[in-house]
């Protein structure tokens, strides 16, 4: 790290703190020539990731239409919203574990009704009712059937 006052790479880092907030991490460093400190974040670098829509579109992944689909399923169930983050984190965690530049929405919809299954089984065919885009009565209940056994 260079420091900004004069411009020599010899610096070393004195305090390092996680900022609350963000994740980052807060880093004091002092410079070995002038003797000055200074502040430096460090934030994690996300790989952007993109979402191959069963039209073939892309797009760039997006939380809050995770959050959005997941809640709307979730809507008016007795699920606890400290449940219902640890469950998006835990979705979106195996989203980006897949390490992947690109990934079907067809993926994240499996990922999605594997953790609503564990969570809420009304919840799960909610969102399975809309993922899978049922046409009639007869592949609901075929759903039905695959969740009971």
């Amino acid at each position: 790290m260079r420091c900004p006052y004069c411009n020599q790479d010899n610096t070393r880092v004195v305090d390092s703190r996680p900022v609350e907030e963000t994740n980052s991490i807060r880093r004091r460093r002092l410079c070995d020539s002038c003797g000055r400190r200074f502040t430096t974040y460090e934030n994690v670098e996300i790989i952007p990731l993109t979402v191959i829509k069963k039209n073939l579109n892309r797009e760039q992944y997006d939380r809050n239409k995770l959050i959005n689909g997941i809640r709307r399923a979730c809507y008016k169930r007795p699920i606890a919203s400290e449940k219902l983050e640890a469950m998006i984190d835990a979705v979106e965690g195996d989203i980006f574990d897949t390490e992947e530049k690109e990934i079907s929405s067809t993926k994240i919809g499996e990922i999605v009704m594997s953790h609503l299954k564990d969570l809420d089984s009304v919840a799960y065919v909610r969102f399975a009712s809309v993922y899978r885009e049922f046409k009639d009565v007869s592949t609901f209940m075929d759903e039905l059937k695959k969740f009971m056994n």
